[in-house]
């Protein structure tokens, strides 16, 4: 009579065990995957030139002169320290790259505000906050692919 009251205490046990594992595998599925917004804008705007690793070695690098930006050693060419102001202002537009001649890299600043009058239209939204977002978010991600 113990081994059978045994087997089934072992028996509910492992059924217990199976259904909570599979309610929890259930539950981790139906969660959403998080968006990484840095990663998503540069894989969309920046790697076709810069590369998906940030070594300037993107499907587009042949085609633009001078040579693309190594995008993971900025801050090793900066003392060890990420110039992300000067980032934000060549990324939104404000600044010029010195020795670049004309300006081959898009003006972000401008795409974005317009990415955000598409998507708000007739909602009232600040702009700026918008363009702010997603190049914060952006730089971010290139201070993740930085050389140690």
């Amino acid at each position: 009579m113990k081994r059978t009251s045994l087997f089934y205490t072992l028996f509910i046990g492992a059924v217990f065990l199976g259904t909570t594992a599979t309610a929890f595998a259930q539950q981790a599925s139906s969660q959403p995957k998080r968006v990484d917004l840095g990663k998503t804008e540069y894989e969309s705007n920046c790697a076709s030139c810069h590369g998906l690793t940030g070594k300037g070695d993107g499907p587009m690098a042949g085609y633009v002169s001078p040579k693309i930006a190594d995008l993971t050693t900025l801050a090793k060419k900066n003392n060890g320290i990420l110039p992300v102001s000067a980032m934000y202002d060549i990324i939104v537009g404000e600044r010029e790259v010195p020795g670049h001649g004309s300006r081959d890299m898009p003006v972000w600043g401008r795409e974005y505000r317009i990415k955000a009058g598409e998507y708000y239209v007739d909602v009232p939204y600040d702009p700026e906050a918008y363009v702010r977002t997603h190049v914060l978010a952006l730089i971010e991600y290139i201070n993740r692919l930085q050389v140690k």
